[in-house]
């Protein structure tokens, strides 16, 4: 799998392709093998993906684990590159901290030691600065509303990302004292993040 290929965690439409014709071959290898190239032209797949979607196709585990061994010597199957490249998209694209990437990639299977060498490709400079640009585009979008409101919008944003309290508010704080709007409001986290504020975006 190349690291450059779209990523994306919603994966039913190609399982509903799988289940065409092609995939009905008497030989469980056969089928095993059609359906995980048809899944993997749709998105890049963990092998836990993979895995998961035959089991619900009914291939027996060993056709199962004899083919999705074969795909991932011909490197068809990288969960390490998988993971690489979900960091870089979804960092990118929706602003996710190390915290949310992890959990993410958990849920698709990838091994721990992967996650961690994955997520630390992303720099925490970097992170703080995307961070940032999120508190600096709330507070533009939220101006009007009280500074309570507009804080604990902010916070909540960050949280739902799975940025830590601690960096939320200090850069909340700066952002808002730069607008000369700091100091009428006392930035403490608890009164402004509820607890379902709280999960990472999923």
């Amino acid at each position: 799998m190349a690291a450059g290929k779209r990523v994306s965690g919603s994966w039913s439409e190609a399982e509903a392709g799988a289940r065409g014709p092609g995939t009905r071959s008497g030989d469980p290898e056969t089928r095993a093998r059609q359906i995980c190239l048809r899944l993997l032209t749709a998105d890049p797949r963990t092998r836990a993906q993979l895995a998961q979607a035959l089991r619900r196709r009914g291939v027996p585990a060993d056709a199962a684990e004899a083919v999705l061994s074969r795909f991932a010597d011909a490197g068809l199957i990288d969960d390490a590159s998988f993971a690489r490249a979900w960091v870089e998209s979804r960092h990118h694209s929706r602003g996710l901290s190390r915290r949310s990437l992890s959990a993410e990639l958990r849920r698709r299977g990838v091994d721990s030691e992967e996650i961690r060498e994955a997520v630390d490709t992303l720099d925490p400079e970097q992170e703080a600065a995307t961070a940032r640009r999120l508190v600096e585009q709330k507070l533009a979008s939220t101006r009007g509303q009280s500074p309570e409101a507009r804080a604990r919008r902010t916070a909540s944003l960050l949280a739902r990302k799975g940025y830590p309290p601690g960096l939320a508010f200090r850069l909340i704080r700066e952002a808002m004292q730069q607008e000369g709007a700091a100091d009428v409001l006392d930035l403490d986290a608890e009164p402004y993040i509820a607890p379902e504020d709280e999960l990472p975006e999923g």
